[in-house]
This record gives C-alpha cells, sequence and structure tokens, in this order.
C-alpha cells in the first residue's frame, strides 16, 4: 500500500488537488471561499416555513457525559452551549438521545423520558441563548432532537453489551459474543419501543425541539431492521417489511405530536465489517467468512465491498411517501466498519489502522450525497464525512454547495475541538490551523475506556482534567 499523505502536510491548494488526483478520486473544490450574504456556504434555505439561516449543519454525536438517570450535565451543557457557538444554523439532532433505558449505547447517554424532559427544554434553551449571544438573532436557527435505541450496540448499564436483535447476523454476532440461541425481539416488544419512540418524540415537541430523527444509521435498531432480510414476520424480509418500523413509527409520531417535523439519518451504504490485519501494521481488512452472497449491508452489492444505492433509493422513496424531506447521509458503523463511517488517519486505540487513505472514504461519502440528490432532488440532503478535510474543509464544502451536491454541509468531531469554525469561514477570518481536528480520535478512545468525551488533544478544557492523563497511559498500554 503507498504512503498516505497526511492533510497537513498538503499545504497549498495545489498539493491537496494533486493528491486528490494521486488518489484516483474527484472531490469538489473551490480554492476562493466566498464572503458575504451572496456566498454559497451563507444562503438560507427554505424547508417548509423553516427559514434556515446558512448551509451549515451540526451532526449529532453520542455522548458520554450524561447522568446515568439521563439527565445532562455541566459537561454536557458545555458543549450545547458550544454548538450554539458554531455559527451553523441547523442543528441536526444535538446528539444521540434514547428513548428508553435500555436502549443506551452507553450509561451516560441522555434519555428523554418524562422526568428529564424539562432538562432537555433547558438545554435547547441554553443552545438558543448562546447563538442568539454571539449572532444577534435566531428566528433562522432549526433544531432537532435524534431519538435512537441502541439495538445489537446497546451497552445501558456497564462495559458490557446487552444487546436488543432482530436477526443473527452470521458475522457480528460472532465478534460481540451472541449465541446462537440468544432470543430475538418479538413482534410485541417491536410494537411496544415504537410507542416510546411516539412518547418520545411528543416529549421532544413539548421541549420545544423543531424535529426529531428517527434515527437509521450506524448498526443501531433502526438500521438492522433495513437489514433484517432473514427475519420472519412482518418487520423482516422483503423491503416493504423491513422498512414497516419506519412507517408505523412516523404514523404514530404525526397522530400524537401534530406538527412537529421529522428528519432521518441514515446510512445510505454500509460494507462488510472489517478486522485488523496482521502484526505490525494492522490494517484494516474483510472479515473472514463472508459468503459470496453478502446480504447484511444496506446499500451494498453481493460482494458487501461496494456502494450499491438501488434500495437507498427505494428508501428514499418511501420518506417522500411519507411526506419526509430532511435526511441526512451517512454511512457505516463504528462497531464493525468505522474507516467507512468516519475516515480518519489515527485510528481508535481499539480499532484497526485504515486499510484505505482516508480522503477515499470522505469522497465515498461525499460522492452517495451527490448521486442520492441527483436522483432524488426534492429531499433536503445533509452531507457528513468532512472533518477529515482539516485544512481544505472549506473549500471542498464551498464546493460541494455550490454545484448543487448537497444542501448542508455537516460537522460533527469538528465542532469538538473547533466550535466557531462556521462563523469563521462565514465572517472571512483566517482558520485557524491549531484549533482543527486531525481525527485523533481520542473522543472515541476515551468513551471506549469508560471516559467521558471530548477533544483531549486540542480542547484545553479537557487536557486540564484528569482524564488526560488516563488516556494517555491507556493509549501508551494498547499501543505496546
Amino acid at each position: 500500500m503507498a504512503t498516505m499523505r497526511r492533510v497537513a502536510a498538503l499545504k497549498t491548494a495545489a498539493d491537496f488537488q494533486a493528491y486528490v488526483h494521486e488518489l484516483g478520486i474527484t472531490l469538489p473544490f473551490d480554492e476562493t471561499v466566498a464572503v458575504g450574504p451572496d456566498a454559497p456556504l451563507a444562503q438560507p434555505y427554505q424547508i417548509g416555513e423553516w427559514r434556515v439561516g446558512n448551509r451549515f449543519a451540526v451532526l449529532p454525536m453520542e455522548g458520554w457525559d450524561g447522568d446515568t438517570d439521563g439527565r445532562p450535565t455541566e459537561l454536557v451543557r458545555r458543549r450545547w452551549q458550544r454548538f450554539g457557538q458554531s455559527g451553523a444554523k441547523l442543528i441536526w439532532g444535538g446528539e444521540a438521545v434514547a428513548v428508553r433505558p435500555d436502549g443506551r449505547a452507553n450509561p451516560h447517554q441522555l434519555m428523554l423520558l418524562p422526568e428529564t424532559v424539562d432538562e432537555l427544554a433547558q438545554l435547547r434553551s441554553l443552545l438558543v441563548q448562546t447563538h442568539e449571544t454571539s449572532f444577534d438573532r435566531s428566528d433562522d436557527l432549526l433544531i432537532g432532537l435524534q431519538l435512537t435505541h441502541s439495538g445489537r450496540f446497546a451497552r445501558p448499564l456497564d462495559k458490557k453489551l446487552a444487546p436488543w436483535i432482530l436477526y443473527h447476523h452470521p458475522l457480528l454476532d460472532k465478534r460481540f459474543g451472541l449465541a446462537a440461541d440468544y432470543p430475538l425481539m418479538t413482534d410485541d416488544a417491536i410494537e411496544e419501543l415504537i410507542e416510546d419512540y411516539v412518547k418520545a418524540a411528543v416529549l421532544a415537541q413539548q421541549a420545544g425541539f423543531a424535529f426529531v430523527d428517527v434515527k437509521h444509521c450506524h448498526g443501531y435498531l433502526g438500521h438492522e431492521f433495513l437489514t433484517a432480510v432473514d427475519r420472519p414476520g412482518k418487520y423482516g424480509g422483503s423491503f416493504e417489511n423491513r422498512t414497516r418500523f419506519l412507517r408505523e413509527l412516523v404514523a404514530g409520531i404525526r397522530r400524537a405530536a401534530p406538527g412537529l417535523g421529522i428528519g432521518v439519518r441514515l446510512s445510505a451504504f454500509d460494507l462488510v465489517p472489517f478486522q485488523p490485519g496482521p502484526e505490525p501494521e494492522r490494517r484494516g481488512m474483510p472479515v473472514q467468512g463472508n459468503d459470496q452472497d453478502y446480504r447484511y449491508a444496506f446499500g451494498s452489492d453481493a460482494s458487501g465491498l461496494q456502494v450499491d444505492l438501488t434500495e437507498p433509493l427505494q428508501f428514499l422513496d418511501q420518506l417522500t411517501a411519507l411526506d419526509i424531506r430532511l435526511v441526512c447521509i451517512t454511512a457505516g458503523s463504528p462497531y464493525y466498519n468505522p474507516h467507512i463511517q468516519r475516515p480518519a488517519f489515527f485510528p481508535p486505540s481499539d480499532g484497526y489502522q485504515p486499510p484505505e487513505d482516508p480522503l477515499v472514504g470522505v469522497a465515498r461519502q461525499i460522492a452517495a450525497v451527490a448521486e442520492l440528490k441527483r436522483q432524488r432532488p426534492d429531499l433536503v440532503y445533509v452531507g457528513s464525512g468532512y472533518s477529515y478535510l482539516q485544512d481544505w474543509f472549506a473549500q471542498v464544502a464551498q464546493g460541494a454547495v455550490r454545484t448543487g451536491q448537497t444542501d448542508f454541509v455537516g460537522i460533527g468531531r469538528m465542532v469538538l475541538s473547533y466550535p466557531d469554525i462556521c462563523a469563521d469561514i462565514l465572517a472571512g477570518r483566517t482558520v485557524q490551523r491549531k484549533r482543527l481536528c486531525r481525527t485523533f480520535s481520542d473522543c472515541t478512545t476515551a468513551p471506549r475506556n469508560g471516559m467521558i468525551s471530548g477533544c483531549f488533544p486540542l480542547d484545553d478544557f479537557y487536557k486540564k482534567r484528569p482524564e488526560f492523563e488516563q488516556l494517555r497511559l491507556i493509549k501508551g498500554e494498547q499501543s505496546v
């Protein structure tokens, strides 16, 4: 494998474009980033009755720093303040919020329950107040809340998984230690869960959120429905059955919370699980043992190694039929193919070295959104995967929006290290290189080891915490 170059080493636009060409990929790119009301990234966007003030979106991330009862802490409030400070006018989901205790991906994930709703309302208000202080207005700010159940990756009490699964996966069951007789969710249990989602949506509307994202990505339960080809009964097998959960959930929300907007964050493609290759490189490689007709990667061909958007396009047709226009596109899963989901030069300490240049992964996500938008132009798209672009984020973001490859550009990890990057770009200020996320992946390594989430390498707030030294020691031990 050719030596990969770090983005930070690509000092000029010509260097970056030459390297992109060398990789054999295509990325939208504008050498000059426009400033002012006519700039592509500053253009407002009308979504029904909502006017969104620019083309930046803050993507939802999984928090690991709430109370064990699902309430926000000061650490959560600080993060949401920074969302308001970002300059982005679309807050897609804030962070993943579980609809009931057994659906949490970690014991410190937020929950939306009758006893927590007031504090989540206050969290939203804090974001709005911070935004108004920074930008003088919030009438063009659109805030949603992501609702989730973690399904196969539920870990509500401690480090041990407590999965809810829809079918037995031939590779993931073995990887995560599930016995052949591990129980599947019953249809009755699914119907009860739909009721819990609907109750949470009612609470989200009560808390002031404009829309809810019913999460269908990253291997969590909503996403697993889309791959339940082997499940018998009304929630598995055919495409119609595999999307029944979505339809019944949307119908329930519409009945119980009229006027509440609905969006979907979708892993529009997935690939087979990957694993570390031979030492010393531990370069990622597909898990051995998948047959020639791999059927468990939504948006993949039969090999499980190439993108096929046939079913994702059908899914978008379902959204149109349900009168849902908001869709946030992502890919893969952090649990079994993180280089597909979140391109990074430095993997989490328990991961594997990237099997491809991370820019290839960025280009794959941008191209998928562009193709979906080309074929289904009436939906409103938020793109993901941009943080790895680092110094060239603004140039690629503007190019993608200007050429109609996406409607909004989402930022995730980058907002942890450099929360006001969107504001700086829109104002024409020089990007602060020392604050750019360099994908060190400490924001993943720390939670994987039971610590709080945050940007430990670049945010002085986290550098001063005791977890910083703990993390340094853990990374040293795991690299030996």
